[in-house]
């Protein structure tokens, strides 16, 4: 599964660093592989996303197409509330609307 979804040619540290940027500036959103787990080593870096991605099949297992079209709804407006940050949410919308 591969999670690029554009080509990012400058460095991207996925850090905050506090100074005033503008949208001419290094994309903030990282669309490289970066899943990890705290405690766990992992061999291949497509490992713990074919983790994810193993748990996210099995929690849509058994539910209806409006169920699970809640369950996305649920989990996009959670993970977004955990990223927080607006700038790399814009980024990521945009990515993935270019990818649709």
């Amino acid at each position: 599964m591969s999670m690029n979804t554009s080509t990012n040619t400058g460095t991207n540290t996925g850090m905050n660093t506090g100074t005033n940027s503008t949208s001419a500036d290094v994309s903030a959103l990282i669309t490289q592989p970066n899943f990890h787990e705290a405690g766990r080593r992992f061999f291949r870096d497509f490992s713990p996303g074919d983790d994810f991605y193993e748990n996210l099949i099995d929690a849509h297992n058994g539910l209806s197409d409006e169920q699970s079209e809640a369950l996305n709804a649920r989990l996009i407006l959670l993970l977004a509330n955990h990223i927080g940050d607006l700038k790399v949410l814009r980024e990521a919308l945009q990515a993935a609307r270019e990818g649709a």
